[in-house]
């Protein structure tokens, strides 16, 4: 593994972690749910990047996590199972982010689902990372 590619990454996973961890005490402290998922989806994201510089690929520009997966799935297609939650929270960077309308309100019990899915999915990426 190149030690660039590995070194870029875990800056990545470290900006990834953050937003995981902020979902998870948002969550815990019962905090707006739309932010919950803001930050699940960013964590996401920035672990499904990290996981394309590891293994050489620049990542694009874009927020759409299925598309992101995608590529991943090109060279490891073990990650096919989570193509629905990366499809699912992607909408959460668009639904979330900008009016009009009121901000969306989540049930407490699928922002929690969704995390526990997303911490599969990162568990998977550091696990294949070597931590």
């Amino acid at each position: 593994m190149d030690k660039a590619f590995k070194k870029q990454a875990e800056e990545w996973f470290e900006r990834g972690r953050h937003d995981i961890e902020t979902a998870q005490l948002l969550y815990d402290e019962r905090g707006y749910t739309d932010s919950i998922a803001y930050h699940i989806q960013q964590g996401v994201e920035k672990y499904l990047k990290g996981y394309l510089v590891l293994h050489g690929k620049k990542p694009p520009k874009i927020h759409e996590l299925d598309a992101l997966l995608n590529q991943i799935t090109a060279f490891d297609d073990s990650f096919n199972d989570f193509l629905d939650l990366c499809e699912k929270v992607s909408r959460y960077y668009i639904e979330d982010r900008y009016p009009p309308g009121p901000p969306v309100e989540y049930e407490y019990e699928e922002i929690k689902a969704d995390i526990d899915k997303a911490m599969e999915l990162i568990t998977e990426i550091r696990a294949r990372a070597g931590d």
